[in-house]
């Protein structure tokens, strides 16, 4: 299985996903896909990539001219200069006025405040691209046309994009889709995303960073705020990494095969870049079998070795209680709201209680930070009177879950490894559902499956 690594830890932009994802290509095939990336009928657009050093780190810097000048991206922390990049709603749109960015000249629709349907008829009319990439180019703006119109109150027929409407946000998103196309990963990962911290000048004042819009965008996903002062995440680089992820995490195991680094244009302590890695899954690295060599797997031990350090992954808590006048099915109704809630783990231990009554020990492991969420529950859906705390310290091993194409249909595999050990297993689920398609024994299902991975 094809994987893509993307990490975030500078955050992301438009350009830098372009420039990464443009040095996973081939050096012999970059310079014919910058010849089909200028052809694909951008009004007014040329890209041109250029050698890049941030911190000793060389990379690339993907300029986006725009009637012959480079346009800003929208985030301050890659150009120096200061722009406005939010979204203007206060007024109309027509196609053939200025708009003022610090230049003299007209650029036509680069600096306009481009609405849907202009987008929509800039892919359609204009742009010369595959059907299943323009799906992809609209599907990102609408992400974050919605952002818009839940951060503004106005319905998404009526935002009308400031810079990402531009030509040069247009064209960064279009080439991005362009690129995930051509290297067609099976599996795209995300790290953390680092968003930055302090305030951005926008249209409409000074905002927090991340941005308003950026931040609705970012609404599910594993994010954060460190060291960096500025915005590190623009809105485009949101919607382009939350389309494309089909995970967000740590870089799961796989056997990389090319690395590429897209940087921004402004200088940090550490490099500003954006770092992709393009790969194979161990499993489908190592042959059709789907098992490590023991050479791999020793490796790989090794590696786990020293990642897990023998180290706690960190703290959790166990909250438990004794129940003695409880029916079974209440039990499992409690059990199944604390699951709801988000519990690690909920069990019941048969004990002997006072009065020689049978009872049941129930307990519920869940995030510190979580504990008055779960104690509340506890009453709510239990008898107890009294409830334990203890807490502890786990240690866990990496996982992550990939899926493989079979004649009965397509199974997940989870694959766990660290401390020297590599496991894997195929979702009960998965096999459930097989095993009841084609009308056989879970373990006829297992076996068909196991075959065909040899």
């Amino acid at each position: 299985m094809k994987v893509l690594y993307i990490d975030c830890s500078m955050g992301a932009a438009g350009d830098m996903l372009t420039a990464a994802l443009f040095e996973l290509l081939p050096k012999e095939e970059r310079e014919a896909f910058l010849e089909k990336l200028n052809s694909r009928g951008i009004p007014g657009v040329k890209y041109e990539a250029e050698p890049s050093v941030k911190c000793g780190i060389t990379g690339t810097h993907m300029s986006v001219l725009v009637n012959g000048e480079e346009e800003g991206c929208g985030c301050e922390h890659h150009h120096e200069h200061e722009h406005e990049h939010e979204h203007d709603h206060e007024h109309g749109h027509e196609h053939g006025h200025d708009h003022d960015h610090g230049h003299d000249h007209e650029h036509g629709h680069a600096h306009h405040h481009s609405s849907m349907h202009d987008i929509e008829h800039i892919v359609g009319g204009h742009m010369k691209l595959p059907t299943s990439v323009a799906l992809d180019v609209l599907a990102v703006y609408q992400e974050i046309a919605e952002a818009e119109s839940l951060v503004h109150g106005v319905p998404v027929d009526q935002i009308h994009f400031h810079e990402v409407g531009s030509m040069d946000a247009i064209a960064d998103i279009s080439a991005v889709c362009l690129l995930m196309k051509k290297l067609a990963p099976d599996e795209v990962i995300v790290s953390p995303i680092h968003v930055g911290s302090g305030t951005v000048k926008c249209a409409h004042g000074i905002l927090p960073v991340p941005a308003p819009a950026t931040a609705q965008i970012l609404k599910g996903i594993p994010t954060y705020s460190a060291d960096i002062d500025g915005e590190l995440c623009t809105p485009t680089g949101a919607a382009l990494l939350k389309h494309f992820a089909t995970g967000f995490g740590k870089q799961p195991l796989m056997k990389t095969s090319a690395i590429g680094y897209g940087m921004g244009k402004k200088d940090f302590p550490r490099a500003n870049c954006v770092r992709v890695m393009l790969g194979e899954s161990f499993e489908e690295g190592v042959g059709n079998s789907g098992s490590f060599t023991s050479a791999e797997n020793s490796a790989a031990s090794a590696s786990s070795e020293d990642t897990g350090s023998f180290s706690p992954d960190g703290d959790i808590l166990e909250l438990s209680c004794n129940v003695d006048d409880m029916t079974g099915e209440a039990i499992g109704f409690a059990m199944e709201r604390l699951f709801e809630a988000g519990a690690n783990e909920v069990f019941t231990v048969p004990c002997g209680m006072k009065k020689s009554r049978p009872g049941i020990l129930l307990r519920v492991l869940c995030k510190p930070e979580d504990k008055e969420k779960f104690v509340t529950l506890l009453f709510e859906h239990t008898t107890t009177i009294g409830i334990r705390e203890t807490t502890m310290q786990r240690y866990t091993l990496d996982r992550q879950i990939y899926k493989i194409d079979t004649s009965l249909g397509p199974v997940r595999v989870k694959l766990s490894s660290g401390y020297g050990v590599t496991r894997k297993k195929i979702e009960h689920d998965d096999l459930s559902r097989i095993a009841k398609e084609n009308n056989i024994s879970l373990s006829e299902a297992m076996l068909r499956i196991h075959k065909e991975e040899k």
